[in-house]
C-alpha cells in the first residue's frame, strides 16, 4: 500500500520525538539535538508532499544519517532492499579485476541461501536479475525473494545461479535471514575450529549450551589449542559471553554498555548492573526478562566472565576477524585483546559497537537506531576505530579464487609455531 501523506507525517514526528529522548551518540555524548531537529522541520513539508516512496525513503535515511554513528536504519518490516550478509548470508569485498573493478564474495556461512546456492568464496558477483552490478554500489536482496545471479571467476568463467532468500526473519533485529550460529571440526592432529556467524537471540541461552557441546566435542577429540573464526560475523545478543568466557578460566570484567541518561549524569562503572552469567533454566530467564523489563529498564551495565574454569586451549587461541566482524565480534575481539587471551589475525574490524533497539512506526516501518554505547573496562570506545589485528594478514583474491584460506592457514601458523599468549587468567 502506497504511503499517504498523514503516514509520512507520523513516521517523521516519531523519528524526531524517539532521536530525541532515546538516540545516544557516543562520539559525542552530550550532543545538542536542536540543529537536527531544525533539519527535520525544513525538510518535512517536502518529504510529506514527495511522490514516490523511494524518494521518501531516501530523505528519511538522509536525515538519520546526519545524526553520525552506526547502528541506525529505516526500513520496511517485510525488507526489499537487504544487503547481502542479512539476506544471503554472504559478504561482498570490492576488489580491482582486468574488468575494473569487481564485487568478491569473501564469507559465506555454511548453509546460508548463497552457499545452498553453490556461491564459494572467491568468486564475483557481476549482476543481479539483470541488472550489472558494480562497487560501490551493492546489491539488495528481498526477504522471501528468489533471485537470478551472474556469478563469475577471476579466470574468466561465468555462471548463473539462483539463489533462493527464505521468508523468515530473527526477532528484534533489522530485516535479516539468521545465518547458521555455530560450525566446529577439528582441523589438526590437536587444533580445534570454531566458526560463529552470529550471536542469535537477545541472552544467547541456547547458543551458550551449543557452544558448550562444541567445545566439549572439540576437547574430546584432543584439542589442545583453538581458532575462532569471527570473520563476517555481524553481532547479536548475550551470547558473546559464553564464548568470551572459555577464553578466560576466572571471572574477569568485559566492559560495560551506557545509556545517553546514564552518560550525561555520571556514574561509577563498578555501581552498575553486573551480568556474569546467562541463565540456564527457562526460570532464570524469564526472571532476567522480567528484571530488565520492568525494574532495570537502563540498558547501562557491566558484563562479567562466567569462571568456567581451566581449559585446555588457554594461552593457544588464535581469533580471525575482518572487516565485517562488527557489534558484538568487536567486544569479543578487544576483550581477548586487552587481557592478551588470544591473537588476533586477519584485518581490522568497522568499529561499529553499539546497542540497538527496533522501533515501530506508521505503514510497517521501523527505525532502528542506538539507545547504549559501548565501553572496554579500560574505558575505551571502540566506535569509529575497530581493533586492530595483532598479526595483520590481507585476503588474496588469486589465492581464495582457488580455495586457499590465507588468513585461516596464518592463524594455524601461529598457534603451531608458538606465537601466542600465556595469559588465561
Amino acid at each position: 500500500m502506497p504511503l499517504t501523506e498523514t503516514d509520512r507525517s507520523k513516521i517523521l514526528d516519531s523519528i524526531r520525538k524517539l532521536v530525541v529522548e532515546r538516540h545516544i551518540n557516543v562520539t559525542n555524548p552530550h550532543q545538542d539535538y536542536a540543529k537536527w531537529t531544525v533539519l527535520v522541520d525544513e525538510r518535512t513539508p517536502h518529504l510529506v508532499k514527495t511522490e514516490g516512496t523511494e524518494e521518501f525513503e531516501r530523505g528519511v535515511e538522509e536525515l538519520l544519517a546526519a545524526l553520525g554513528g552506526s547502528h541506525t536504519a529505516f526500513f520496511q518490516q517485510h525488507g526489499a532492499k537487504v544487503p547481502s550478509p542479512h539476506a544471503i548470508n554472504a559478504t561482498l569485498r570490492a576488489i580491482e579485476t582486468p574488468q575494473g573493478p569487481r564485487w568478491m564474495f569473501l564469507d559465506v556461512v555454511e548453509d546460508g541461501p548463497a552457499f545452498c546456492s553453490g556461491i564459494r568464496p572467491g568468486e564475483l558477483l557481476f549482476a543481479a536479475d539483470g541488472n550489472p552490478v558494480a562497487p560501490p554500489s551493492q546489491p539488495g536482496f528481498r526477504i522471501g525473494g528468489q533471485h537470478d545471479l551472474e556469478i563469475g571467476t577471476l579466470a574468466g568463467d561465468t555462471r548463473r545461479v539462483s539463489v533462493e532468500v527464505p521468508d523468515r526473519q530473527a526477532k528484534g533485529r533489522p530485516p535479516m535471514v539468521e545465518p547458521r550460529s555455530l560450525s566446529h571440526r577439528m582441523i589438526g592432529p590437536d587444533v580445534g575450529y570454531v566458526k560463529v556467524a552470529t550471536f542469535p537471540g537477545a541472552v544467547g541461552r541456547d547458543f551458550a549450551m551449543a557452544l558448550d557441546l562444541a567445545v566439549q566435542e572439540l576437547k574430546d577429540q584432543g584439542a589442545q589449542r583453538l581458532i575462532v573464526d569471527l570473520r563476517g560475523n555481524m553481532g547479536g545478543g548475550l551470547g558473546s559471553l559464553r564464548l568470551m568466557s572459555y577464553f578466560s578460566g576466572g571471572k574477569l570484567e568485559i566492559g560495560h554498555s551506557l545509556t545517553r541518561r546514564r552518560l550525561q549524569k555520571g556514574y561509577q562503572r563498578e555501581k552498575l548492573i553486573h551480568i556474569g552469567r546467562i541463565p540456564s533454566s527457562k526460570l532464570a530467564l524469564l526472571t532476567m526478562a522480567l528484571r530488565f523489563r520492568f525494574i532495570q529498564k537502563d540498558r547501562s551495565m557491566v558484563l562479567v566472565t562466567e569462571g568456567l574454569g581451566p581449559q585446555p586451549f588457554h594461552g593457544r587461541i588464535a581469533l580471525l576477524v575482518n572487516e565485517h566482524s562488527r557489534s558484538a565480534a568487536e567486544m569479543v575481539a578487544s576483550f581477548a585483546k586487552d587481557n592478551g587471551l588470544a591473537v588476533i589475525v586477519g584485518t581490522k574490524t568497522p568499529g561499529e559497537v553499539l546497542g540497538a533497539a527496533n522501533f515501530k512506526l506508521a505503514g510497517g516501518y521501523r527505525l532502528r537506531m542506538p539507545v547504549a554505547g559501548w565501553y572496554t573496562w579500560r574505558g575505551e570506545c571502540l566506535e569509529g576505530k575497530g581493533v586492530e589485528p595483532d598479526v595483520p594478514v590481507e585476503v588474496s583474491p588469486e589465492a581464495l579464487a582457488t580455495g586457499v584460506d590465507t588468513p585461516l592457514e596464518r592463524a594455524l601458523d601461529v598457534l603451531v609455531k608458538g606465537l601466542h599468549t600465556h595469559n588465561a587468567a
